[in-house]
C-alpha cells in the first residue's frame, strides 16, 4: 500500500495519479516507460542505458526491488527505486516518462520521491541515504530532497572528443609507470581509493569510500553490474612506484555506448599528486579509446572539487550538464 503524502503538498495537479508499490507490477507493464528512459538518457548523456533497463526489469519480476510506481489508469507514468546496503539506502533511480512532460510531471516526480525517501527513513537501521541523479537537472528535484533535511551537493557531468588531443602528455618521473588493470588490483586499488579521499567532499557524498571494504565493494559493483556502463579493462589502468610496486593512482573506465567511455573512478595518492600522474592515467586511456575508434569521453566531478575540475578543463573536457548530489544522516 502507498504511504501517505507529506503534509503540505498541493493535490490538485497529478491527483488521480497513485503511486503504488513497484513489485506489484512486472518487466512487461514497465517495459515500455523503460524504453522512454533509454531513448531520454542517449539523447541527453550519449549514453545507452538498456544494459541498465535490463537488469532493473529482472530484479521487477524477481519481486525483489523495492520502490514506488506512478500510475494513471492503469498505466505506468514513473518510477523510482531504491537499494538497501546495510544501514544506508540509495536512490537508485527516478524517471517520469518523456511523453509525460506535462505540467504536473515534476510533481509526480515529487511524489515519487517522498515515497522513497519516506520509506528509507522510517526503515529500521537506516541510518544515512545517498541520490545522484545525473539524468535531472541540478535544481529541479530540490524541494522533496530539501524538505527532508537532506544536504545538497553539485556535480558536473564532463564531456571530451576523442578527436581533441586538449593537454594531453605522459609522466615525466622515471619512479612512476603505468600498467593495464588486472583483476588482482582489487584489494591495493581500494586501499588507495579511500587514502585518496581521507577527508575529501567525495566520501561525504559517497561513504564507502571512507574504509577499504567499502571501497571494495565499490569496486566490484563497477566491475560486476552495469549501473555506470559495462566495465572496460581495456582503457583501465593503474600507476606504480618501480622500486617497490606500490600503487600510487588509478583509473577505471566503462563502456556506456558502443563508441563512449566513461571514467568510474580517477583518484592518486595524497602524496604523489602534482607530479602529472593523473594527466598520464587519463592520456592512457584517451590513446586506447582512440585507437578503438571511440569518440567521447565522460565523467563526473563535485564541482567545489577545483583540482580535479581545473584539471579536466585543462584536458578538454566541456561540463554538458550539472546535476545534484544529495545525502542525508539520520
Amino acid at each position: 500500500m502507498a504511504l501517505s503524502i507529506a503534509a503540505g503538498w498541493p493535490q490538485s495537479a497529478g491527483a488521480r495519479v497513485e503511486i503504488l508499490d513497484l513489485r506489484h507490477f512486472s518487466s512487461l507493464d514497465l517495459r515500455p516507460l523503460l524504453e522512454d528512459e533509454i531513448q531520454l538518457w542517449s539523447e541527453l548523456l550519449s549514453w545507452d542505458y538498456s544494459g541498465s533497463a535490463e537488469m532493473i526489469l529482472r530484479y521487477v519480476d524477481a519481486k525483489i526491488l523495492p520502490g514506488y510506481a506512478a500510475i494513471e489508469r492503469g498505466r505506468i507514468l514513473g518510477y523510482s527505486f531504491f537499494v538497501y546496503e546495510g544501514n544506508k539506502g540509495v536512490i537508485g533511480d527516478l524517471f517520469v516518462s518523456n511523453s509525460e512532460r506535462r505540467p504536473e510531471a515534476h510533481e509526480i516526480e515529487s511524489r515519487l520521491l517522498l515515497h522513497v525517501i519516506e520509506t528509507l527513513q522510517q526503515s529500521p537501521g537506516i541510518h544515512r541515504v545517498e541520490a545522484q541523479l545525473l539524468a535531472h537537472e541540478s535544481g529541479v528535484v530540490d524541494r522533496a530532497f530539501a524538505e527532508q533535511g537532506f544536504q545538497k551537493h553539485a556535480r558536473l557531468f564532463m564531456v571530451r572528443s576523442m578527436h581533441d588531443s586538449t593537454g594531453e602528455h605522459r609522466l615525466g618521473s622515471n619512479e612512476i609507470e603505468v600498467r593495464r588493470w588486472s583483476e588482482n588490483d582489487h584489494p591495493a586499488a581500494a586501499a588507495v581509493i579511500t587514502a585518496a579521499y581521507s577527508h575529501h567532499v567525495d566520501a561525504e557524498i559517497n561513504d564507502q569510500y571512507r574504509t577499504v571494504s567499502g571501497s571494495l565493494r565499490f569496486l566490484n559493483n563497477i566491475v560486476r553490474f552495469p549501473g555506470c556502463g559495462t566495465f572496460d579493462p581495456e582503457s583501465s589502468f593503474v600507476a606504480l612506484h618501480k622500486s617497490t610496486g606500490a600503487m600510487t593512482g588509478m583509473i577505471l573506465c566503462s563502456r556506456v555506448r558502443e563508441d563512449a567511455g566513461h571514467v568510474t573512478q580517477l583518484c592518486v595518492l595524497p602524496e604523489y599528486r602534482a607530479h602529472g600522474i593523473g594527466e598520464t592515467l587519463l592520456a592512457a586511456t584517451t590513446a586506447n579509446l582512440r585507437q578503438r575508434n571511440f569518440s567521447l569521453l565522460s565523467l563526473t566531478v563535485t564541482a567545489t572539487n577545483e583540482p580535479a575540475l581545473k584539471l579536466y578543463q585543462h584536458l578538454g573536457f566541456e561540463t554538458k550538464r550539472v546535476f545534484d548530489a544529495f545525502v542525508w544522516e539520520g
